[in-house]
């Protein structure tokens, strides 16, 4: 009978996310083993005893070498339960921080969507990976010829779930946006379970929890309000403590300048009048136009209106202006700690 281990991670009620058990199946390498059980004494070993990491190359052996453990987990993603052999191989990803996560991580992706803006999205020790569609529509075509082991998705092509599973075991990993560092949390520890890299994913972890806590104790000595828009062309929209970029208010501790935005997946439609009214004490701002590559006007030069420049956050010079990373690749390991430290640095320039 296979024993069943549970992930170590902290429950976190908040939101649905991923729960591993992994299943660890015995092989039998020789006769002289058939019939023999465990002893009782396992079962009172801590499952990270129990789990522990192999290498890169002893991972990569799992499924070929019949004289090792073959090990599968259960991964309860947004859509039920997903059982994969570890390191899964074809691997396709179709969201961008997915990538950034298995890019931190060094995990090879075989396939990924074609014509994406960020440069941090695949590990440089691995091959270049084959387009396999976009991030909102499957080349179902390359899918098929690639014959991939797992299929990786998040929010943007969330809807193609059940065209893409009809393929190959596809997990829904889309991160709860109202509850984004639990969420991103919980994810980054799943895929390092999943690739053998648990020891990796969390001393990446520590990295992005060290900086928010050197952000946290700067921001919480400025007691000013802030308010976080993102400008797309000639619209703008603000975003609340609900929202993908809720972090500035629920994790690192900056009051929200209105309390009552609505929450909305594209943000709530805002004017000139709105900022002035609001007058954040930091304005963050995401600049769409630019993130997605599209030609015209900057989010700089749509803010710089008399009426935001009479703004607290204009006057005194506290614009800070969010990476690419936050409206691409959300929760993403490099999207946290670009963000993280781009905030750090115009908060330490205040003191």
């Amino acid at each position: 009978m296979p024993t069943t281990l549970s992930s170590s991670q902290p429950t976190t009620p908040f939101f649905k996310r991923p729960l591993l058990t992994v299943v660890m199946t015995a092989m039998i390498a020789t006769a002289g083993l058939a019939g023999c059980s465990a002893p009782d004494s396992n079962d009172s070993e801590p499952a990270d005893a129990k789990t522990e990491n192999p290498t890169a190359d002893e991972s990569a052996n799992v499924a070929s070498n019949d004289a090792v453990s073959a090990e599968k987990i259960m991964i309860d993603t947004v859509k039920g339960d997903v059982e994969l052999a570890i390191n899964p191989s074809p691997l396709v990803v179709y969201d961008m921080t997915l990538m950034q996560d298995l890019a931190a991580l060094d995990v090879a992706v075989d396939g990924a969507p074609s014509g994406l803006k960020l440069d941090n999205l695949h590990a440089k020790t691995q091959p270049e990976p084959k387009s396999v569609g976009t991030v909102f529509e499957p080349d179902l075509e390359a899918l098929n010829a690639m014959q991939p082991q797992a299929i990786l998705v998040g929010s943007r092509m969330a809807e193609k779930y059940n065209e893409l599973s009809s393929i190959a075991p596809t997990l829904d990993m889309s991160i709860d946006t109202a509850n984004i560092y639990e969420s991103s949390k919980q994810r980054l520890h799943d895929l390092g379970a999943l690739f053998g890299k648990s020891d990796q994913a969390a001393k990446l972890q520590q990295n992005i929890d060290g900086l928010i806590t050197e952000t946290k104790n700067l921001t919480k000595d400025n007691k000013g309000t802030g308010l976080v828009v993102m400008v797309n062309g000639n619209k703008m929209s603000a975003y609340g403590d609900k929202s993908r970029y809720g972090f500035i208010h629920t994790v690192l501790g900056v009051p929200m300048a209105d309390d009552k935005i609505a929450d909305a997946p594209h943000g709530q439609p805002i004017s000139f009048e709105y900022i002035q009214k609001a007058n954040p004490d930091w304005l963050f701002v995401i600049d769409r136009s630019a993130a997605i590559g599209e030609d015209g006007i900057g989010a700089k030069a749509v803010l710089d209106n008399p009426l935001v420049a009479q703004t607290n956050a204009w006057s005194k010079q506290q614009v800070v202006y969010l990476s690419p990373d936050s409206y691409l690749a959300f929760g993403g390991y490099y999207q946290w700690m670009q963000d993280l430290t781009t905030i750090k640095g115009a908060f330490t320039s205040t003191k």
